[in-house]
């Protein structure tokens, strides 16, 4: 078994967990204690003791106003490092894709953003993340909106199916981040753009700096470094990058903002 198909099934089995912890009713503290064991089962191989869930992470993220949008367990299965529905200035009438899409909080409150005209599609490869998002959909009576089974590196939608990307630390978690870059622009129309969350690194940490500060399934070991970051976004055909440092997550490691455009023409 590849040293890649490892790291995907670790990360679904983190998620799984997460999902149906959420789903019997668990609290916050509980879950990341849910997650916590999943860490802790990865071994010093690939996980260090000290990847956690904290304030960087999560529902906290979120306005109350938002919280008051969404089923509880939409936003109890929240473990984002930031809020794209705040930073991708959706309108009415647009499509937008959500890579990795949880629980559905991103999901749901694009909905409501875009509007009757408009829809929003998530993407995720865990079961039972899907089956809680649907159920959270149905709670919200969202109609605008459809979960699909499938990778982040293999999009299940055609080209140029949406106007805007939006994804909530994620990508830091994927095998092949230059396969999910390029998606990203597959999907989107000409003019499209992408309005992401994620983790990122300083320039001066190596990848070593990067795994001692925590696991790949945490969200930490995986994430790229600002420069790295911008340089796969322009190689994948991205126009008008930046990268914002937003809160720091560990030492050296920031929630950010990832902004870009397919060009128009």
């Amino acid at each position: 078994m590849s040293r890649s198909h490892d790291v995907r099934e670790e990360v679904r089995t983190r998620y799984a967990r997460a999902a149906i912890a959420v789903a019997g009713g668990a609290t916050p503290t509980e879950l990341q204690d849910s997650l916590q064991l999943v860490d802790d089962d990865c071994g010093a191989s690939c996980c260090s003791d000290d990847a956690v869930v904290d304030e960087a992470f999560g529902a906290a993220l979120y306005s109350a106003e938002e919280h008051g949008e969404l089923p509880a367990d939409a936003v109890a299965a929240s473990l984002g490092c930031g809020n794209p529905t705040a930073i991708a200035a959706l309108r009415h009438g647009e499509r937008v894709l959500d890579l990795g899409s949880g629980g559905g909080i991103d999901v749901l409150l694009s909905a409501r953003r875009v509007g009757e005209t408009g829809f929003a599609y998530g993407v995720d490869m865990t079961d039972e993340m899907l089956e809680l998002a649907r159920a959270n959909a149905a709670k919200a009576g969202a109609a605008n909106v459809e979960f699909l089974k499938g990778t982040i590196e293999d999009v299940p939608l055609p080209d140029r199916a949406v106007d805007v990307v939006i994804s909530n630390c994620v990508i830091n978690l994927s095998v092949d981040k230059p396969k999910v870059l390029a998606e990203m622009f597959r999907v989107l129309v000409p003019g499209g753009r992408i309005g992401i969350s994620d983790v990122v690194a300083e320039d001066q940490l190596t990848p070593d700096d990067r795994a001692e500060r925590g696991s790949y399934v945490g969200c930490i070991a995986g994430a790229l470094s600002r420069a790295e970051y911008l340089a796969g976004l322009t190689a994948a055909g991205f126009v008008d990058t930046e990268v914002e440092f937003t809160h720091e997550a560990v030492p050296g490691m920031h929630g950010a903002i990832i902004r870009a455009a397919k060009p128009a023409a």
